[in-house]
């Protein structure tokens, strides 16, 4: 591990600093919605917007990373970002902010394949699983410190917006300033819905439905908590724990997982997430409790993204494994968008309980599509194994662990 933080650091160093702009402009726009008198269906397109860039980022940074070069387009997507955050407090207005999430989820998307190939570039076959590793663990560490960040400004002012912008810009200093070259890209292609969904339908349907789970949970958190009447400060808190819970177990379960059935543990982990979500949907719990529903959930969805991936690798030869990385990012990223919408409408609708009763939906059907999966194929003889991966990862490095086992 030593040996990947020496090669990789201004990578990871500047990878956090990203996070953090990019999870403070996330949780506050939905608190400065609501004090401008967004509806929350407005508020629920904002946050969608956001993953529709991202999708479209995902299919086309690659092309153009191999038409001008990893550094001038790291240049332009970060400096674009860096305009359109102090822009967000200049336009309030719904169709504005809709407009710039689009370009702030495709620019992210485009830096985070740039990164993930630099990153893949810099490491061995020996190392690579741990280089992975140390970037999701950054990237975790990024969001919950923007939490702490939000928790000390003020939403309705412009500081919170200047600052996210800042950090944006000095996290490609490290990268750019580094003595380490750019790597080459290759196209990785495409291998049809057809196919995919034949090798491995769990892996389809679970990345179509923890897309939708992963966008209304961290996307309409903060939404929710405004509905609640919660202080930017419990906000916060809750916002930090959905990592904070991702980070602890996501560990713990990829050990499980690698010693039985993966489409058990994520059947037993999509029951806990239904039950713990409609618990917290049909009851009126004490602000701590709150924060114990926002580590569980946190702690099931993140590792459930990597079972998902693990599970389809172990029914994939080597030669399929790069194709089939992109099919799922797209069916993750084409849930994604519409999972902040369908909960602004559910919390329109029955009030801000509609955030957990939507996520409880969702996993409720994971867990009746991987129990029904599993009464129609046999345990694979050989499984590969786990490797921690983030929701928000671009399909280079599904790709690699997908290939690296």
């Amino acid at each position: 591990m030593i040996r990947v933080l020496g090669q990789s650091w201004p990578l990871l160093l500047g990878v956090m600093l990203l996070m953090v702009g990019n999870g403070v402009q996330g949780s506050l726009l939905g608190i400065r919605g609501a004090h401008e008198g967004f509806t929350t269906f407005e508020l629920s397109v904002i946050m969608s917007a956001y993953f529709l860039g991202f999708l479209g980022g995902s299919r086309l940074a690659p092309e153009m990373i191999r038409r001008v070069g990893h550094v001038r387009v790291f240049a332009a997507l970060g400096s674009m970002i860096s305009a359109v955050l102090v822009l967000y407090p200049l336009l309030l207005e719904v169709w504005a902010w809709s407009v710039m999430r689009v370009v702030i989820g495709f620019c992210f998307s485009g830096i985070y394949v740039t990164a993930e190939s630099w990153l893949n570039n810099t490491a061995s076959n020996e190392t690579r699983g741990q280089a992975l590793s140390a970037y999701m663990i950054v990237q975790m560490i990024g969001i919950i410190a923007s939490q702490g960040l939000l928790s000390m400004g003020d939403p309705t002012g412009f500081g919170l917006f200047i600052i996210p912008s800042v950090l944006v810009s000095l996290a490609f200093m490290p990268l750019l300033l580094a003595d380490t070259p750019a790597p080459t890209f290759d196209a990785i292609k495409g291998m049809s819905f057809r196919r995919l969904f034949i090798i491995s339908p769990l892996g389809c349907v679970g990345m179509l439905l923890t897309g939708g789970i992963f966008a209304a949970m961290f996307g309409m958190a903060s939404v929710w908590g405004a509905m609640s009447a919660l202080t930017i400060g419990q906000i916060a808190a809750y916002g930090a724990a959905l990592y904070v819970g991702g980070l602890v177990l996501q560990y713990p379960v990829g050990w499980l997982s690698d010693r039985m059935d993966r489409r058990a543990v994520i059947l037993w982990l999509a029951l806990a997430g239904a039950l713990v979500m409609l618990l917290a949907a049909a009851v009126k719990l004490p602000f701590t409790l709150v924060l114990v529903v926002g580590l569980l959930l946190g702690g099931i969805i993140n590792p459930l993204y990597s079972l998902l991936i693990a599970t389809t690798n172990d029914f994939l030869t080597k030669e399929q494994m790069p194709a089939a990385s992109s099919g799922l990012i797209f069916l993750n990223g084409f849930g994604a968008i519409f999972g902040p919408l369908v909960a602004g409408w559910l919390m329109g609708r029955i009030g801000p309980s509609g955030y957990f009763l939507f996520i409880g939906l969702l996993f409720a059907a994971l867990a009746g599509y991987a129990m029904w999966r599993l009464s129609r194929r046999r345990t694979p003889k050989a499984q590969g194994s786990f490797t921690g991966l983030s929701p928000t990862a671009s399909p280079l490095a599904v790709g690699a662990v997908l290939e690296k086992d």
